[in-house]
C-alpha cells in the first residue's frame, strides 16, 4: 500500500483536517496569517495527523474529535519546525526557503509561539483532560529534546545511547502522542493505549533515522533541504557516528573536525566514507528493526483496514527515500 493508497482511505477526513487547519489559523495579525499559510501549504505529507486519524479510526473514536486533534498535532509540529529552523539556521524546508529567511528570526519564533498557544486553545474545546495532559507532557518533552540536542552539538564522541535519547525526545514523542490519542479519544483500555503509544514511539524513531540517512544520501531537490544540514549544525547523527568508528584514522579525523566546527568543506569526502563504511546500511537496519517493533505493537488491535494502513505506514517510513 502506497502513501497515496493510505491517504485515499481517509480522503474526506484529511480534507476536514485541512479545512480545520485553515480555519483555526485565522488571526487579526496579518503576518501570522502569512507565515501560518506559508508553512501549512508548503507540501508536507501530514504524517502525524494521518497517524491520529488512523489510530482513531482503528479505535472507533468520534469523527469531530479526531479531526480537531489531527489539526492540533499539525499545529504543534509546525511550531516546532519554525523554532527548529531558527535555532539551526536552516535555509530550506520542503524545498522552499525557511520562514525565518523569508521574514526574520524574531517573527518566525513568535509565530511558532502563536501556533503552540492556538493548539492549546483548540484542545480546550474538546474538554478532554486526558488529551490535554498527554499533549502538555509531550510538548514539554519535545522542548527538553531541543535543549538536549543543543547541548550535544559539536561533540564528535557522542555515543549512540545519547543520540537515541535526543531522537526519542525531539522527534518520536509527537508520533507517540499522535498514535496514543486515538485510543484516548475512543476511551480504549490501557492495553490499547500502550500498544498505540509503542507503535508511535518506534515509528517516530524509524522516521528520524531515515531522515538522518537522507541527509547524506539524497539530493537537495528530492530531499527538500540542504544536504549535510546536520553536519553544518555540528550534529553527530547515527550515520556519522558509525562512519567515525569504522573509518581509517585519517578519515575519522576529517569527520571529527567537521563535527567540531560544523563544516561542510569536506562533505563529499565524508559522504563517500559514510557509504563505504556501511553506515547507511547500518542505520537503515536499525530503522527497520524499529519499524518491525511498531508493526508488532499493532497486534492487539482488532482487524480493520485502518490497522492495516498503520502497518503499511510503518513500511512507508523505511521506503520513503527510495
Amino acid at each position: 500500500m502506497s502513501l497515496t493508497a493510505i491517504t485515499s482511505l481517509l480522503s474526506s477526513e484529511l480534507k476536514a483536517v485541512n479545512d480545520a487547519i485553515i480555519r483555526c489559523l485565522e488571526s487579526h495579525v496579518a503576518v501570522i496569517n502569512d507565515i501560518g499559510h506559508y508553512m501549512i501549504n508548503s507540501g508536507g505529507k501530514r504524517i502525524r495527523p494521518l497517524v491520529v486519524l488512523l489510530s482513531s479510526k482503528a479505535c472507533d473514536a468520534k469523527d469531530d474529535d479526531m479531526i480537531t486533534m489531527s489539526a492540533i498535532i499539525e499545529f504543534i509540529h509546525t511550531a516546532t519546525l519554525l523554532h527548529d529552523d531558527v535555532v539551526d539556521s536552516s535555509k530550506l524546508r520542503r524545498g522552499r526557503l525557511t520562514a525565518h529567511r523569508v521574514w526574520d528570526n524574531a517573527t518566525a519564533i513568535l509565530v511558532g509561539d502563536f501556533l503552540y498557544s492556538r493548539a492549546f486553545q483548540m484542545m480546550v474545546t474538546l474538554n478532554n483532560m486526558s488529551c490535554m495532559r498527554l499533549l502538555a507532557d509531550a510538548t514539554n518533552v519535545i522542548a527538553e529534546g531541543e535543549v538536549l540536542q543543543l547541548t550535544h552539538r559539536f561533540q564528535p564522541d557522542l555515543d549512540e545511547t545519547h543520540y537515541l535519547k535526543v531522537l526519542r525526545y525531539k522527534t518520536a514523542t509527537l508520533f507517540e502522542a499522535a498514535s496514543q490519542l486515538g485510543a484516548v479519544l475512543a476511551k480504549q483500555p490501557h492495553t490499547i493505549e500502550q500498544a498505540l503509544r509503542d507503535f508511535g514511539l518506534h515509528l517516530g524513531i524509524a522516521y528520524q533515522l531515515v531522515d538522518d540517512v537522507l541527509d547524506y544520501s539524497a539530493t537537495n531537490e528530492s530531499w527538500g533541504k540542504n544536504i549535510g544540514n546536520d553536519l553544518s549544525e555540528g550534529k553527530a547523527t547515527l550515520p556519522l557516528m558509525y562512519a567515525l568508528k569504522h573509518a581509517s584514522a585519517k578519515q575519522a579525523n576529517v569527520i571529527r573536525h567537521a563535527i567540531q566546527v560544523g563544516s561542510l568543506d569536506e562533505l563529499s569526502t565524508i559522504q563517500e566514507v559514510i557509504i563505504a563504511s556501511g553506515a547507511i546500511d547500518y542505520t537503515m537496519q536499525v530503522a527497520t528493526q524499529e519499524v518491525e517493533k511498531a508493526k508488532k505493537a499493532l497486534n492487539v488491535l482488532k482487524a480493520s483496514a485502518y490497522r492495516d494502513a498503520l502497518h503499511e505506514l510503518a513500511s512507508f517510513t523505511i521506503h520513503r527515500g527510495s
